[in-house]
């Protein structure tokens, strides 16, 4: 009978769309590393605990009164209710019932409850017996202020930073990780300790002059010694004496040289995941940023022109020296491959990331990020780098909305501006940064002069001006040789020939220091050029 009751609250549960969303929301609050909503929960955790341990110091010698029995009845009902939390979203107790329930049905054997109910308990006291869940329950501990000697366990809210502040979990691992070499160096130490406390207390003990009159002290000068602090309260005061404290000082150098390479070349090694954590923490916080793959010399001009937009961006890329690079100007970096689903679906790339720029060197791998990005988000904009002309087709059917002939282009505006002083200058004054040299759109009013007038006649090189090209409504015939290019509804006329004629509404897209891209537009809106 209890069984089936059993049985139905758990399908009961297990059909509760209510349910299982309180049950994801704590996990989200507990346990989901990349939810927002825990890292506001760590802080305020950390701030109470901070609170209620620094109150529990000041009670010691002071009275709050009511104020800090209140706090204190507040604090041990937080750290309950979360210990309690943390049990539950722990495990899923029901979906071991029905599992269980399920198989007996399907062999057609009786359900006994009491197999089912002691799997659950089993999984339950495996959280139970963590070191986290022991250092909670201990934590709740220093509220008994009758018996005083519990008050050492005010050490454990301490401890219990160490579930809230990711760093301090770093520092946890580092020292789980090498478990086995600060076994090794501490079965040394204890060694040298009792081999040490041992020659000092025969040559020591029962000396009139001597401090050292139990074996007790000779292990505390032992540890005073070997840690190198020192303290002077207990000195040798035979030369045998004398020559064990010196080669117990050369050992304590020994063992804190061991001890501190053996911290050091761990973080080391743990300083790459400890910068990632850091990054994806502020990406979890960021919405609608761009990615760019790969940090060379197209990449770098890239995050130049993204950072003077005030762009937020992301910079990917496989070499570990480039990402230093990159972090080392300010920028914020990753090392990983961009191809690979789970980097992309780490930086959230179906709900953050606005636009992906593929840079790298590399056509192939500039197309494995290509299909990867647009087989995880259809709608991601996507703009890659071609080195070569017969890559661009393939980045184009790989899924890239926008493809770049790095080299290609740059051919085309030399062999278009070579022999043009003015566009000489202009170039020039745009990639040497000069921020009086500039581009700008112009728009060709209706029944201006400009209306209907070939490149020629309009004379750009008068106004010291350069004209790149002229973007046009789509579907407009020309007879003239002129590189087009298909954008959304017009088309984009590259370096037009002299005969070229405008139209009215077409766009000017023109090179030129401030001074000339303004007096041509004011001449423009007026009677004549």
């Amino acid at each position: 009978m209890i069984s089936k009751k059993v049985v139905r609250l758990c399908y009961y549960l297990d059909d509760s769309p209510r349910y299982r969303q309180v049950k994801q929301f704590f996990y989200r609050l507990l346990s989901d590393p990349h939810s927002r909503v825990r890292t506001y929960f760590d802080a305020t955790m950390i701030v109470l605990v901070i609170v209620s341990v620094s109150l529990l110091i000041y009670q010691i010698k002071q009275d709050l009164g009511w104020f800090g029995n209140a706090f204190e009845i507040f604090i041990v009902t937080v750290f309950i209710t979360e210990y309690l939390l943390r049990a539950w979203v722990y495990n899923d107790s029901r979906a071991i019932i029905i599992e269980r329930f399920e198989r007996a049905e399907f062999m057609h054997a009786n359900f006994r409850i009491a197999p089912a109910l002691g799997e659950v308990i089993n999984q339950k006291w495996r959280y139970a017996s963590s070191p986290l869940a022991i250092i909670d329950l201990l934590a709740i501990l220093p509220s008994f202020r009758g018996v005083r000697v519990l008050r050492i366990f005010l050490l454990f809210r301490l401890f219990k930073l160490f579930r809230y502040a990711s760093s301090v979990n770093e520092f946890a691992k580092v020292l789980a990780e090498k478990r086995f070499e600060l076994a090794t160096l501490g079965l040394f130490a204890g060694f040298i300790v009792i081999a040490s406390s041992t020659a000092i207390y025969v040559l020591e003990a029962g000396l009139p002059e001597s401090r050292i009159d139990t074996f007790f002290d000779a292990v505390y000068w032992s540890l005073v010694t070997i840690s190198t602090v020192g303290y002077g309260d207990i000195i040798p005061q035979t030369p045998e004496g004398r020559f064990v404290a010196m080669a117990l000082i050369v050992s304590g150098i020994g063992v804190i040289s061991f001890f501190t390479s053996i911290i050091v070349s761990s973080f080391a090694e743990k300083l790459r995941t400890l910068r990632e954590h850091r990054v994806f923490a502020e990406l979890r916080r960021a919405h609608d940023f761009t990615v760019v793959c790969g940090y060379g010399r197209v990449g770098e001009v890239v995050v130049e022109k993204l950072a003077a937009e005030n762009a937020y961006f992301l910079i990917l890329d496989k070499d570990p020296d480039k990402v230093e690079l990159a972090r080392a100007s300010g920028y914020l970096a990753l090392q990983g491959d961009a191809s690979s689903n789970d980097m992309l679906e780490r930086l959230r790339i179906q709900e953050a990331v606005r636009a992906i720029v593929c840079t790298t060197g590399d056509d192939v791998v500039n197309v494995f990020i290509t299909l990867t990005a647009r087989y995880l988000n259809k709608e991601v904009l996507i703009i890659a780098r071609a080195n070569k002309r017969e890559s661009a087709e393939k980045l184009r059917l790989a899924g890239a909305n926008h493809v770049v002939v790095s080299f290609e282009s740059v051919g085309r505006v030399v062999n278009a501006y070579v022999d043009q002083p003015v566009a000489f200058d202009a170039l020039y004054g745009i990639l040497s940064g000069n921020k009086d040299v500039g581009t700008d759109a112009v728009v060709v009013p209706p029944d201006s002069l400009a209306d209907g007038k070939s490149i020629d006649a309009i004379d750009f090189p008068h106004y010291r001006l350069v004209l790149f090209g002229v973007v046009v409504p789509s579907g407009r015939v020309s007879d003239l040789y002129t590189s087009v290019f298909e954008l959304e509804k017009q088309q984009f006329h590259f370096h037009p020939p002299g005969d070229f004629v405008v139209r009215s509404n077409d766009i000017l897209v023109l090179f030129g220091d401030d001074f000339s891209l303004n007096h041509f537009k004011d001449k423009l809106g007026k009677s004549g050029l």
